[in-house]
Formats: C-alpha cells, sequence, structure tokens
C-alpha cells in the first residue's frame, strides 16, 4: 500500500511539474522561442533589416506580449517541413506557428496538440497560362511538384485517384528547390495549400504568366500547435488565439483597446479585458494578459489585412477567415 500511495504521489508530482514547465521556461529564459515558417510572405519572413514579418508572426508576438509582457521577446525559429516536428518535440521551440494542417494523425499519433484554426485554407494547383490548362481535370498524367514532408502528395493522390486519373510526381525537399523546378518546366502543375500558392506566385520570375486553378482538393486548417501534456500552456497559447478572434467580433481595434477598457460597459468586452473576473489569473497570467496580446498587432481581423489581406501582396480575400456574423466560419468561445 504504502509503495502505491508512493506512486501515485509521484505521478501526481511528475503532472504538476509537467503542467507549469513551458510558462516557467519562458518566464525564466525572458524569450518565447516561436518555429515560423523559413521564408513564406505573408507568413513568415525575414526581411534584409533582420526582422520577422507575417501573420504567423504576429500571432507569436501577441502570445509574447501576454506571457511576458513585451511583444519584442521573441526568437523566431525557421523551420522546414522535415524539422518542424521533431523541433517542437524536443523543446527547441515552445510553439510551433508554421502553418501547418491540423490533422487526426497529428494528434493522436505525435505527442501534439493543435490550440485551434488560424487560418482555413485549402489544397490547390497553379500553371504556367501557357499550357493552356484552366481546371484540374486537364491535369490527367501531368507531372505535378510537391513539397516533402507534407500531406499534399497523399491529397492529390486520393483525389486522382477517384476520378480515375493519374500523375506523376516530383517531390523536392525545399520551396526554392520546387520553384526552381517548376519554372524549368520539369513540372507541369504546383500543389499546395492555396495561400501558399499566393505567396509563391510572387517569387516566381514572371507572376503574370501563371494562374491558381479554381478547384480546391481538400480541407487545410492551419494552425499553432503545443507539445502534449502541459494544460496550462495549451491553454494560454490557445486562448490568446481565441482572444483575437473574439476582439474583432467585438469591434476592439488594437489602438484604442486601452480606451475601451475604461470606458466600455459591455461585459464580454470587459471580461476580455480583464476588467471583470479571473480569467487571466486563472491561466496563470495577470488581468491584462488579453490587452496586451491585442495590442502587439491588433485583432485577427487586422493581423489578416496587413499580412494576407488586400492591404498586402498577396490580396487574399476573407473568405472563410471572416469571423461568423460577417460571412465566414471563424468561431470561437467566449470569454465567460
Amino acid at each position: 500500500m504504502r509503495k502505491t500511495l508512493s506512486i501515485i504521489a509521484c505521478l501526481f508530482m511528475m503532472s504538476g511539474l509537467a503542467a507549469a514547465s513551458t510558462l516557467s521556461d519562458v518566464k525564466a529564459r525572458g524569450k518565447l522561442l516561436c518555429g515560423v515558417n523559413s521564408g513564406l510572405l505573408g507568413f513568415a519572413l525575414k526581411g534584409a533589416d533582420g526582422k520577422w514579418a507575417g501573420f504567423d508572426v504576429d500571432y507569436c508576438r501577441a502570445v509574447a506580449a501576454a506571457v511576458l509582457g513585451d511583444a519584442e521577446k521573441v526568437d523566431y525559429v525557421p523551420l522546414t517541413t522535415a524539422t518542424r516536428f521533431d523541433s517542437l518535440k524536443s523543446g527547441a521551440v515552445d510553439i510551433l506557428a508554421r502553418n501547418t494542417t491540423w490533422t487526426m494523425e497529428r494528434e493522436t499519433k505525435t505527442p501534439f496538440r493543435f490550440v485551434g484554426v488560424s487560418y482555413h485554407d485549402g489544397q490547390g494547383f497553379m500553371v504556367n497560362k501557357a499550357i493552356g490548362v484552366n481546371s484540374v481535370f486537364n491535369l490527367t498524367q501531368a507531372a505535378i511538384c510537391f513539397l516533402s514532408g507534407t500531406t499534399t502528395q497523399a491529397n492529390v493522390e486520393d483525389y486522382f485517384r477517384e476520378k480515375e486519373m493519374t500523375f506523376s510526381p516530383v517531390t523536392l525537399g525545399t520551396i526554392d528547390e520546387l520553384v526552381a523546378a517548376f519554372q524549368s518546366n520539369k513540372c507541369d502543375a504546383y500543389t499546395a495549400d492555396q495561400s501558399q500558392l499566393y505567396a509563391i506566385r510572387l517569387k516566381l520570375d514572371k507572376p503574370a504568366d501563371y494562374v491558381i486553378l479554381p478547384e480546391v482538393i481538400s480541407k487545410e486548417p492551419l494552425g499553432p500547435a503545443v507539445r502534449q501534456g502541459d494544460e496550462q500552456w495549451f491553454n494560454i497559447v490557445r486562448w490568446t488565439l481565441f482572444a483575437l478572434i473574439n476582439a474583432e467580433e467585438l469591434e476592439l481595434r488594437g489602438p484604442g483597446v486601452d480606451d475601451a477598457k475604461i470606458k466600455s460597459k459591455k461585459s464580454d468586452v470587459r471580461r476580455l479585458l480583464g476588467v471583470e473576473g479571473t480569467f487571466g489569473v486563472d491561466m496563470g497570467l495577470d488581468a491584462d494578459w488579453a490587452v496586451r496580446a491585442i495590442k502587439a498587432g491588433g485583432n485577427y481581423g487586422e493581423i489578416f489585412e496587413r499580412n494576407l489581406g488586400k492591404g498586402s501582396k498577396l490580396g487574399i480575400e476573407r473568405g472563410l477567415n471572416a469571423v461568423w456574423n460577417k460571412g465566414g466560419i471563424l468561431y470561437v468561445p467566449p470569454v465567460r
């Protein structure tokens, strides 16, 4: 009996230590380690001045602001598709915010948890206008470029098999290698998440010569991931994303958050901004965690438009990524 109780006590202590480890590590380090794409316009790209910018970068800044009180306290770790999961598993990064699709296998076969959907995407195809293809159905027997370590090839295999079509895969390890192969006509089509195709097209020598086909062949819910076994950190990373989306729904913009905190009479606003309730403290943070997160780069809509939307080089429509009360499917739990 004593031995059994000792084992139970040990397990309890171990679970308690695990639950607080990431937050404690981040605070002790004074920096958030955020795994991002090694270079994808709109999501994460290091500029000539050495500064990172993008949709995923702004999310990391929001988490750092919520946890450390300073959006600048982030070290961005560039990761490839081949290294991203090992880096998260080993603790080399605290968050994987690198445009990664949430799938069942990645959450049940590997020790990760996705905190939510930050971008609703879908797999598409890009071709040179010169080959005269205007639909994926014209791509039977085509050579198609794939980035290794992604779900894209499996999606095409499933789709083409169902449509009784065939193709030849051209698989390469980096986006730069794929761009070179595509431009040198080693493949007829380039397939990836549509958001990536918009960015890749701008990397081509003559972007206007290429078109993104209308068909979308898969669901690609992209979102940040953390290691399993640390519920406190999971909640912090998840609710920072939810706070940014809730802020857009409540029409709270980054520059006006402090004023809204003082003047708003709406209970849902007051709860989100820490005036009512103990929501931040319950996660191990303080009452102003969401205020800082929203101020770091704005609400979800502001972050989207600046990096991906009409105010960016990509010019992607909000579509599914609009909040639920404005024609999209972004819908997150309220702070209450």
